[in-house]
């Protein structure tokens, strides 16, 4: 196919000149433009139905852990990841310490690590970001209650605080 515009010859199933990008007469036009839909922000029900307020979530169920992140919404979501080890992978392979598996996510997408101060998240190179509270992150302290995105996963973190320590 040639391309009206530039008059670059295209392969035949294209839609688009690949030199200028015009859109190709005679192609069958894919794409859509979909109009942006604004939806209100999910809350989080923890299991027991309670509110989420760190009075009424009893963390000694963390055992020996220091923390979990629950996915909130997504596939799989309900699920729980103990945060045991002084470093968790986050990623679509399967040796992740938290496997998330969907294609939205990277093999190697982030991982979680627990000092002195608490927990932080380090995005480790992926395509689509990591979001920490809906802002895209690099490196971010994480707090009780603090929003973790991953491709389409939105998993919470609840942890244990210095008066949660025996």
């Amino acid at each position: 196919m040639i391309c009206d515009r530039c008059g670059h010859h295209n392969s035949g199933g294209a839609n688009f000149c690949s030199s200028c990008g015009e859109p190709l007469t005679g192609a069958e036009h894919r794409t859509l433009n979909l109009p942006r839909v604004e939806s209100e922000p999910a809350t989080f029900d923890p299991p027991d139905g309670s509110d989420h307020d760190r009075a009424h979530f009893d963390r000694t169920t963390l055992g020996d852990a220091w923390g979990l992140l629950m996915i909130r919404s997504g596939p799989g979501e309900g699920s729980t990841f103990l945060l045991d080890e002084q470093r968790t992978t986050i990623g679509r392979h399967p040796d992740s310490g938290v496997f998330l598996d969907d294609i939205t996510v990277s093999r190697r997408h982030a991982e979680v690590s627990r000092d002195d101060h608490g927990f932080m998240v380090r995005d480790a190179g992926s395509l689509n970001g990591t979001y920490v509270n809906r802002e895209r992150v690099e490196e971010s302290r994480l707090d009780d209650g603090d929003e973790l995105q991953i491709g389409r996963f939105k998993l919470v973190l609840v942890c244990r605080v210095d008066s949660d320590v025996p």
